[in-house]
């Protein structure tokens, strides 16, 4: 066989054929096209266009753009229009002719910044494809997993100062509070007026008592200040945005939110999970979460709604060589924990973080031979403290024995773990370029978008 050699091959011909016929049959944008009625836009951003003046670009073709964008892993508009010029899928879904001219990325800069910036578009794009899904019968809804990722910010880490911030109030707080001087009133206790966020301080031109809130000190960055400085374990100390979601078994992505990388997750948890119970109610029965959730507030917010929460176990944070707080048991008649010498550690008081202590009888413990395994106080004082909502905890811990906890537990990795991971290597999750945390909550939007509608897509087509 003799060989072949195409280097002087013209690269000029004729194509006598058709967009449609050029495009294979299975590619990717055929299924995204037959997926929903793309006409839907239309109706979303009507009411952001003027009815005088000269024909806009097709809001129809701005926004599939976006979507190629997304959808595609290009993360960058500029290279998505220079993408559209020469790829036939691209201009096929588009709805462009192989002669017309390709929108540039200052259209789509324009349009945003014009109209798009301060709208909800972003948002509803969102809720129309997972209605889509929802009526496609896409979506399950009685379990939930739910877990919040980081995406490195467009901000270099050495460009930062340090800046006294006041501590932000949860939202739980006010109920907690409450809850405290609940406690205390009923062993006549004097109420407390604040918790540990906020202190009483004297107003020195007056002398009059008033509350300030603490401060702390944190690190901005100059570039973005919006964003929040993140840095745990291995991880790169670096400046990003958090984003909490929560899917179903499927992998659809059910509801979202976007904030400051510095914010807990026990913080953040709040807002997506009250989106989600608007949108699904009493559809959900259990909700399953990372160690990152387990605290009371969260707890007794899943369980007051009707739903059963599934957390891991987290190993007692107990110095090497003392009883672990398991030791201790609780007497819920009598109010006391018995210590493993069969002492009793009686009620105390209610500190202003919300947790109830019991203190043993120094007396008894000072000749106590497990002293060395209790407490190295100077008083020989064992304290135990208790939340005022721990039953929410141990009613959560109760849960981690059943089957159900073993069938559905293990299933996060497959879920809600595999979303962001798709997302961040499929989907320009992995960095953002754009800054501040309303863009990066709209960028939020479309990804998951793009997430559900190419999920929803392959589906439709198989």
């Amino acid at each position: 066989m003799t060989m072949t050699n195409r280097n002087n091959r013209k690269h000029d011909c004729f194509i006598l054929s058709t967009l449609e016929e050029l495009v294979p049959q299975d590619h990717e944008v055929r299924k995204l096209e037959t997926a929903i009625d793309w006409n839907f836009i239309y109706p979303i951003v009507k009411d952001l266009y003027s009815c005088k003046g000269r024909p806009s670009i097709d809001p129809v073709v701005l926004f599939k753009m976006i979507i190629i964008n997304y959808t595609f892993g290009l993360n960058s508009m500029r290279k998505t229009c220079r993408e559209t010029e020469v790829n036939l899928a691209y201009r096929w879904f588009l709805g462009i002719t192989i002669d017309e001219k390709v929108p540039d990325y200052s259209t789509w800069a324009q349009n945003y910044i014009r109209r798009y910036r301060d709208s909800e578009v972003f948002e509803q794009i969102f809720g129309y494809i997972l209605d889509q899904a929802i009526e496609a019968g896409f979506i399950h809804p009685e379990t939930v997993f739910g877990d919040a990722t980081h995406m490195k910010a467009n901000a270099n880490r050495r460009k930062s100062k340090k800046e006294e911030v006041e501590l932000v109030k949860k939202i739980y707080e006010d109920e907690l509070l409450e809850e405290i001087n609940t406690v205390r009133k009923a062993h006549k206790q004097k109420s407390v007026d604040c918790l540990s966020r906020t202190e009483l301080d004297f107003d020195e031109g007056t002398g009059e008592q008033i509350k300030r809130v603490k401060t702390k000190e944190i690190k901005t960055s100059i570039t973005d200040p919006e964003s929040g400085n993140y840095h745990k374990g291995k991880h790169e100390e670096c400046f990003a945005y958090c984003h909490t979601a929560f899917c179903d078994k499927n992998g659809f992505v059910l509801a979202y939110d976007t904030v400051a990388g510095n914010t807990h997750d026990s913080v953040s948890f709040h807002d997506p999970y009250e989106k989600l119970n608007e949108k699904f109610g009493d559809e959900i029965k259990n909700v399953v979460l990372d160690s990152g959730y387990r605290t009371p507030a969260i707890m007794k917010e899943i369980i007051e709604n009707g739903q059963t929460p599934y957390i891991p176990y987290k190993r007692p944070m107990t110095k090497k060589g003392f009883f672990p707080k398991r030791e201790y048991v609780y007497d819920e008649a009598q109010d006391i924990y018995i210590c493993p010498n069969l002492k009793d550690l009686k009620y105390s008081t209610t500190n202003r973080q919300g947790y109830k202590e019991y203190k043993s009888d120094p007396k008894e413990c000072i000749n106590c031979p497990f002293l060395n395994q209790c407490t190295k106080s100077k008083n020989h004082q064992k304290t135990v403290t208790r939340h005022v909502w721990e039953e929410y905890m141990e009613l959560a811990e109760e849960n981690r024995s059943t089957d159900l906890w073993k069938e559905i537990y293990p299933k996060r990795k497959e879920t809600i773990e595999r979303v962001f991971a798709d997302d961040k290597e499929n989907h320009c999750l992995r960095f953002t370029r754009i800054m501040g945390i309303k863009k990066n909550g709209q960028q939020a939007a479309l990804i998951f978008a793009c997430h559900n509608l190419q999920r929803m897509a392959r589906w439709r087509w198989n």
